[in-house]
C-alpha cells in the first residue's frame, strides 16, 4: 500500500519540478525583444511633430508668402512668417485640448508630413522671392537671389521657436492670481501713468517740431512766411512749415505758412494765414492752392513745385498746421481737428479771394490724411464758393474721401489706397488712376494681413511707388479758366 501511494505521489511532484523552468525562459525572453521594437519605434515617432502639427506650420508659411504690394527685405518677410507658425502653433494645441484628441505615435505619416510640409514651405518662400524680384524690377530696386529664401525660412523658425518658448514658460509661471494681479497693475499703469507718458510724448513731439534745423535756412523775399517782413515769425513755423517756406527753386513763388506755435487758437491761425496771404500777394495770383497738411504739418515738396510749374509761377500756396502728431495718429484720434482746419483754412480763403476785382481759382489739395480733411471741405463749400473749382487727391485712403470732380493720384502698389476692413471679406473697389507694379491676387483674410504689414512700408519706395507721389500731384491741377 505504501509503496503503491508513493509511486502514485512521484509523478506528482516531478511533473512541477521538470516542466515550470522550460515554459518560463520561452515566456520571459521573447516578449522582451518585440516590447522592445515597439518602444523605439514609439520614442522616435513622437521626436516628429504630429501630422497636424506639420499641417498647420505648412500653412502658416503659404499664407504669410502670399503676395504683397511693395517689396520687403527678409527680415520683415521672416516677421511676419515667424509669427503666423507661432499662431498656427497655438491654434493647433487649442485644438488639442479642446477636443481631446489621441496621440498617434506612427512614424510613417509623421514623417511624411514633415517632408511634404518642408517641400511645400520651401516652394512657397521661393514663389514669394520670384514676386518680390517682380516688383522690385518695376520699382527699379536691387532684386534678391536664393540666400533670401534661407534668411526668411531661419529666420521664421527662430521668430517661432522663441514665441513658443515664451508663450510656454508664461503658461508655466503665471497661474490664476497671477493673471488678475497683471490685469489689476495694468489697469492702475494705465490710468496713472497714461496721462504721464502722453503729456510726455505731446512734448515731445512739440519740442521736435519747433526746433530750428541749422541746415533750413529763412527766406528772406517778401513772398515766404518767416521772412523779415513776413507777420508769422520763422520761430513759429514749426519744422515742416520751415521746409515748406524754404523750398523751390523760385524764391519769388508766394508760399504763406502758420505753425501750431503762430497763434493760441484755430480762428486765430485762420485770420493770421489771411493776413499773411494778403501781406505776401497772395490774392494777386491767377491761382490759391490751399494744401491741407499730413498730421505732422508736412506738405509735398513736389506737389508745391508741380503747381508752381504748371502754373509758371502765377500761383500762391498756403497751409495751415492743425497737429504735431505723426498722421497715422491724428488719424486715429484727432481727424476731427484735421477736418475742422481744412474747413475753415477753405472757407476763409474762399471768402477772402471771392472779394478780390480778379477773383483768383482756389484748388484744394491733399495727400493722405489731407485728401480726407479737404474732402469734406470741398463738398461742402464748392457749391457756395465757385472761386473753388478743383481739388486734387493723392494717396487717398481707401473709401476715405469723395472723388466728385476732383483728380485722384493713386499708385497701384500704395497699401493706404487698398488698406481697409472690408478688405478681409471682399476685394478693393476704389479704381487706381497709376498702374506701377504688378497687382497680387485679392484673397479673404490674407489680403488684409498682407497689405497691413505693407503699410509700415509705404514710404519706404521711391517717388511714383508705395505712398510716394511726384511732381504730378501739381501738374495735375486743373487749369479753371
Amino acid at each position: 500500500m505504501t509503496g503503491s501511494i508513493a509511486g502514485a505521489a512521484a509523478p506528482s511532484s516531478a511533473a512541477p519540478t521538470s516542466t515550470v523552468p522550460s515554459t518560463a525562459v520561452p515566456a520571459a525572453t521573447a516578449p522582451t525583444n518585440e516590447t522592445h521594437g515597439d518602444t523605439a519605434s514609439t520614442a522616435t515617432g513622437q521626436r516628429l511633430p504630429r501630422v497636424g502639427t506639420s499641417a498647420a506650420l505648412t500653412a502658416a508659411v503659404l499664407m504669410s508668402s502670399a503676395p504683397g504690394l511693395l517689396p520687403r527685405p527678409a527680415v520683415t518677410q521672416a516677421l511676419l512668417t515667424g509669427v503666423a507658425m507661432a499662431l498656427g502653433l497655438a491654434i493647433v494645441c487649442c485644438a488639442r485640448r479642446a477636443f481631446g484628441t489621441g496621440r498617434h505615435t506612427r512614424i510613417r505619416p509623421r514623417a511624411w508630413a514633415v517632408c511634404v510640409g518642408a517641400l511645400i514651405s520651401t516652394a512657397a518662400v521661393y514663389s514669394n522671392m520670384l514676386w518680390q524680384n517682380r516688383l522690385r524690377a518695376a520699382m527699379d530696386a536691387d532684386t534678391v537671389h536664393w540666400t533670401y529664401v534661407v534668411d526668411v525660412l531661419g529666420g521664421a523658425a527662430c521668430v517661432a521657436l522663441a514665441l513658443c518658448g515664451l508663450a510656454h514658460a508664461v503658461s508655466r509661471v503665471c497661474s490664476v492670481r497671477s493673471v488678475v494681479l497683471i490685469t489689476v497693475l495694468g489697469v492702475l499703469s494705465y490710468g496713472v501713468g497714461g496721462p504721464v507718458i502722453r503729456s510726455a510724448v505731446a512734448g515731445s513731439l512739440s519740442a521736435s517740431s519747433s526746433a530750428t534745423e541749422d541746415t533750413v535756412p529763412a527766406p528772406t523775399t517778401r513772398t515766404r512766411s518767416g521772412s523779415p517782413e513776413s507777420l508769422v515769425p520763422w520761430n513759429t513755423l514749426g519744422r515742416e512749415g520751415r521746409r515748406f517756406v524754404s523750398g523751390g527753386l523760385d524764391p519769388t513763388t508766394v508760399r504763406t505758412y502758420v505753425g501750431l506755435d503762430s497763434a493760441p487758437t484755430l480762428d486765430q491761425r485762420v485770420d493770421a494765414a489771411v493776413a499773411e496771404m494778403e501781406r505776401a500777394g497772395a490774392f494777386e495770383r491767377g491761382v490759391v492752392v490751399v494744401a491741407i497738411p499730413t498730421g505732422s504739418g508736412w506738405v509735398d515738396e513736389n506737389a508745391v513745385a508741380g503747381a508752381e510749374l504748371r502754373f509758371r509761377g502765377d500761383v500762391a500756396t498756403v497751409a495751415l498746421q492743425y497737429s504735431n502728431k505723426p498722421s497715422w495718429a491724428t488719424f486715429l484720434f484727432a481727424e476731427d481737428d484735421a477736418r475742422r482746419s481744412a474747413y475753415a483754412m477753405v472757407r476763409a480763403v474762399a471768402t477772402r479771394a471771392a472779394e478780390q476785382t480778379r477773383p483768383p481759382s482756389v484748388i484744394v489739395y491733399g495727400q493722405s490724411l489731407g485728401s480726407v480733411a479737404g474732402s469734406d471741405a470741398y463738398v461742402s463749400l464748392r457749391q457756395t464758393f465757385p472761386g473753388i473749382c478743383g481739388a486734387v487727391w493723392a494717396g487717398p485712403p481707401a473709401g476715405a474721401v469723395n472723388t466728385d470732380d476732383a483728380t485722384v493720384l493713386a499708385n497701384g502698389s500704395d497699401p493706404v489706397v487698398a488698406w481697409s476692413e472690408s478688405l478681409l471679406w471682399s476685394a478693393p473697389t476704389q479704381q487706381v488712376t497709376h498702374h506701377d507694379a504688378p497687382s497680387p491676387m485679392w484673397l479673404p483674410i490674407i489680403s488684409f494681413v498682407q497689405t497691413s504689414v505693407d503699410l509700415a512700408a509705404a514710404l519706404d519706395a521711391d517717388s511714383g511707388h508705395g505712398h510716394r507721389y511726384g511732381t504730378e500731384q501739381g501738374t495735375a491741377m486743373p487749369r479753371c479758366r
